[in-house]
């Protein structure tokens, strides 16, 4: 038996997610979805959310942000938000950073 997820248990919650978040919010032209995954990924480090972090920067990935670049993104949100938001946003990204060696 799988584990119920907060969009069973509040069902308009995961329309909403799915009709305003996810259609209308990430198609506005302003932004691709790349860029959108950048911004999306610093706000949630900054602000410590950190499961959403982790699934957002494999999101980030298929979007086409380099695993590079958020390394990049965890040495920024380090000084602008906090040492203890880039470590956190660090560990949110290990997996990801593991599986894909630093090119430096």
């Amino acid at each position: 038996m799988s584990k119920a997820t907060v969009y069973d248990a509040v069902p308009v919650f995961g329309r909403l997610r799915d009709t305003v978040l996810y259609d209308d919010v990430w198609n506005q032209p302003e932004l691709n979805k790349r860029d959108r995954s950048l911004v999306t990924c610093a706000v949630l480090a900054a602000l410590g959310k950190n499961a959403e972090l982790e699934h957002h920067m494999k999101l980030a990935v298929e979007n086409g942000v380099a695993v590079d670049e958020l390394r990049g993104l965890v040495v920024q949100v380090a000084f602008y938000a906090g040492w203890p938001c880039g470590v956190n946003a660090a560990k949110s990204g290990m997996a990801l950073f593991e599986a894909n060696p630093p090119k430096v």
